[in-house]
């Protein structure tokens, strides 16, 4: 009876710390959600979770600035192809490092891990001297393309292919006549899918929060992504003013996170509790 009296009570602890901790954390989102509808001057004389009446005026500041809806365009033709082809291409040199054995395979793991831990800042000049270099200066071109390349997620999905994927499957493909491209497209992929899923939602929310490349490598303001739009309310002058408009426009902008996370937040539970147990 003890015993089972310390378990509910340590349950109990576990699931008020979890609450408390839930809370915490959506505290930020709420308290962005109430200040867009308050005015700068409110906001910066008192703290308050109660809504304010300033919603109108302050999309009407956030519409003169620049065109918000356009800005959620330019985002999402950034977003979506690097969404797609970091999850595909990794994907698919996952599943080689993991299932073929060749000479140089471990080589190029390690050059994959090693590559993971250099800062994307210190390649930066040396990228945008290639982008002028090929005249893409001013292209979503090159904020794409070097997504094929993420060394992350083609760490992460090699270990899911190791920890998951029966080699005796494929061998019983192989056994079948099926061709190696088949076998990773109709077995190797829908095995993996959780884990796609929890990598491409990364990837998604990277692209869409992505501001440094974005305003470097981009002149045309019709072209910039929501981030960098964001940017043109914080270098206003009148700040103090517009503290509500940008608490408003940035409520807007993760609206489009949150309803990717809640589509595939399962497949991030799944992707993990499949990838702690070695089959």
């Amino acid at each position: 009876m003890g015993a089972k009296v310390w378990k509910t009570f340590v349950y109990t602890i576990i699931y008020l710390a979890m609450i408390i901790l839930a809370v915490t954390c959506m505290i930020p989102l709420v308290l962005t959600l109430v200040n867009a509808t308050r005015t700068g001057a409110e906001i910066s004389r008192s703290f308050t979770f109660i809504p304010g009446d300033a919603l109108q005026e302050n999309w009407e500041i956030v519409s003169n600035y620049f065109n918000l809806f356009l800005g959620f365009w330019n985002s999402l033709k950034l977003a979506v192809p690097v969404t797609i082809l970091s999850g595909y291409f990794s994907t698919l040199t996952a599943f080689a490092l993991a299932v073929y054995k060749f000479k140089g395979r471990d080589i190029i793991f390690y050059v994959i891990v090693v590559f993971m831990m250099i800062p994307g800042q210190l390649s930066l000049l040396g990228f945008y001297n290639l982008v002028f270099q090929l005249k893409m200066i001013d292209s979503y071109v090159p904020l794409i393309v070097p997504s094929i390349a993420a060394s992350g997620t083609v760490f992460f999905l090699r270990q899911y292919f190791l920890s998951i994927l029966p080699m005796s499957l494929l061998e019983a493909g192989r056994i079948d006549g099926a061709k190696e491209w088949y076998m990773f497209h109709r077995i190797a992929i829908p095995i993996v899918t959780p884990a796609i899923a929890t990598m491409s939602i990364g990837a998604f929310i990277g692209s869409w929060n992505s501001y440094l490349m974005p305003m470097l490598l981009l002149n045309t303001p019709k072209k910039f992504p929501l981030p960098v739009m964001l940017s043109t309310l914080s270098a206003s002058k009148d700040m103090a003013k517009n503290q509500g408009a940008k608490y408003l426009a940035v409520s807007i902008s993760i609206i489009p996170v949150v309803i990717a996370f809640c589509f595939f937040s399962k497949y991030i539970i799944s992707s993990i509790s499949a990838g702690s147990v070695k089959e």
